[in-house]
């Protein structure tokens, strides 16, 4: 990198709009949504999709709720044409839903769109142009002038052949490509050159789009940019004014909503922003955005899971893991403290108690967009004793008393430290059985039995000690003040039960309940014990010999 990059690049200049209005307002509403998944996503793929794959993904499109889909550029290959007439000929687009085509302003690719088109119910031609200072001088070597004679001419070739089209309503749209890096006042005088030829009305209107074809400036620059074109172009009420934003600074997507605040009404992009370079604009996002803000996006991704696995599988791209919403961790916490705070807050919720939505880290309830609750917590070595025990608790209905969650998160936590990688909830379970459920050494229950005599509990219990029998008997004012004053009488150091608490961990007439014990020995020491079994009487005896032999151990 350059000491001093100034001498190689420059700041972007500002639009000069002293009144710009789009700092004091507040989205209310979604856009008009336009996905160019089939066309900018597509040509940005390595292996472009074939028809099959198109197809497939057009009808996930049209599920989620787009109305208008950029289906290609039909004059640019047979694929892509062939694609636009099966679509028309076989009905596959619903009456509602606008076909929308892009072609640049020659008229033998003009002509070859129409030719796509025809058949079809509803339709936008895209015509687009270059007009950016580096493109005039590098790749079409044109003046001003001359680049506004080409709009002119393709807007009229496109005009004089809309009879072509008969039974077709038909929406134009114009793009002045490299828009953001055109100066404002120019891109102004070829877009309202191309409406003078189209002649849009409030009642026919027109598509005025405004790509951010590459990223110049930061995103307050765009909105002023668009805030121009809104409040200077000619016959404003009879446009609709478009985004298509891409992602070269990755502000693409808060490029676009700051324009949506500066005036526009509409939006093109794709989903999770595949395209050229670093990206389109991801309407996932700024769809789910407005969602969490309490706007209806007009789109459905409640089914988010199934449209990535599309998406995946007819792109040939993956969805990073950390993509916003869509992304496999995105409802994953690893930290102990997100973890405790996010269990609370769903616990809270549950409750049903407040109106809107705020749980700590989740800024949307995952299962609104099909995301569940089992994927919000997992475990590794970051995590803490909330991340433990929600996982326990949600996948197996293992409820550890929140003083237990204090002693088994950190050995379980030291477990996956070893272990170096993320670990399941299953192999959670089994760190936990290991350490409390199964501790048989040195004291293994082999039967216990009780009776009350004038109002004193007695209990006889069988015990291997070290492969040894041992015959206990105890009285209390319980069975297990009862079992503690048994071991007293056989040489165990005493100890005295502190916390015990129960609950059932599955349904029916075999169903399991698991006991949960802390004791503490003379010297002050606690230990926690857990023990499972169909009757709770010996679920319970279970977890006094777990949490003993466990304070044995040391």
């Amino acid at each position: 990198m350059l000491k001093d990059p100034s001498k190689k690049y420059r700041p972007f200049p500002p639009v000069d709009l002293p009144d710009r209005q789009w700092p004091n307002r507040v989205l209310t509403r979604a856009p008009l949504w336009c996905s160019v998944d089939l066309r900018d996503g597509n040509q940005a793929l390595a292996v472009p999709m074939n028809v099959s794959q198109k197809l497939e993904l057009f009808q996930a499109l049209v599920k989620c709720g787009f109305k208008e889909i950029e289906v290609g550029f039909p004059s640019a290959s047979n694929t892509e044409f062939t694609f636009n007439r099966r679509l028309i000929e076989e009905r596959r687009a619903p009456d509602d839903v606008w076909l929308q085509v892009l072609v640049q302003a020659r008229e033998d690719l003009i002509e070859r769109t129409f030719q796509s088109l025809v058949g079809a119910r509803k339709a936008i031609i895209h015509l687009y142009n270059s007009t950016s200072p580096a493109q005039r001088r590098v790749v079409f070597g044109m003046s001003k002038p001359e680049i506004v004679q080409v709009a002119v001419r393709g807007a009229q070739m496109i005009q004089d052949r809309l009879p072509l089209l008969k039974g077709t309503e038909v929406r134009l749209q114009y793009s002045p490509e490299s828009f953001s890096a055109t100066e404002v006042e120019f891109a102004r005088e070829v877009s309202e050159a191309v409406m003078e030829v189209w002649k849009p009305t409030p009642q026919r209107k027109a598509i005025l789009n405004l790509p951010d074809t590459v990223e110049v400036a930061m995103p307050n620059i765009y909105a002023d940019q668009v805030e121009y074109i809104c409040r200077n172009i000619k016959n404003r009420e009879a446009l609709i004014i478009s985004l298509h934003t891409h992602n070269d600074r990755s502000t693409g997507v808060a490029a676009t909503e700051l324009g949506l605040l500066a005036g526009a009404d509409r939006v093109e992009g794709t989903l999770f922003g595949n395209g050229e370079r670093t990206g389109n604009l991801d309407i996932v996002t700024v769809a789910l955005n407005l969602y969490m803000h309490g706007i209806d996006p007009q789109l459905d991704f409640s089914a988010l899971n199934s449209l990535r696995e599309i998406y995946e599988r007819c792109t040939g791209m993956t969805v990073p893991p950390r993509h916003p919403y869509a992304g496999e961790l995105v409802f994953t916490a690893f930290s102990g403290s997100h973890q405790d705070a996010i269990r609370k807050g769903l616990a809270e919720w549950a409750k049903g108690e407040r109106q809107y939505w705020d749980v700590p880290y989740l800024s949307i309830d995952p299962r609104d967009i099909g995301r569940e609750y089992r994927e919000v917590i997992r475990v590794n070595s970051q995590s803490g004793k909330g991340g433990v025990a929600y996982l326990l608790e949600t996948e197996f209905g293992i409820q550890l008393p929140k003083e237990m969650q204090r002693e088994f998160g950190p050995l379980a936590n030291d477990e996956v430290d070893r272990l170096g990688r993320e670990v399941s909830g299953a192999e959670l379970k089994d760190m936990f059985w290991r350490e409390y459920i199964e501790r048989t050494t040195p004291w293994q229950l082999r039967s216990f039995v009780t009776e009350s005599r004038n109002g004193t509990v007695c209990c006889r219990a069988q015990l291997l000690r070290e492969g040894q029998t041992v015959e206990l008997r105890g009285e209390g004012n319980g069975p297990l003040a009862a079992l503690v004053h048994g071991f007293s009488r056989v040489g165990v150091p005493r100890f005295e039960i502190l916390h015990y608490s129960e609950h059932a961990l599955s349904a029916g007439e075999e169903a399991s309940a698991i006991a949960y014990i802390q004791i503490r020995d003379a010297q002050g020491r606690t230990r926690w014990g857990a023990g499972v079994d169909t009757n709770i009487e010996l679920a319970s005896v279970k977890a006094v010999l777990s949490a003993l032999n466990r304070a044995l151990a040391g």
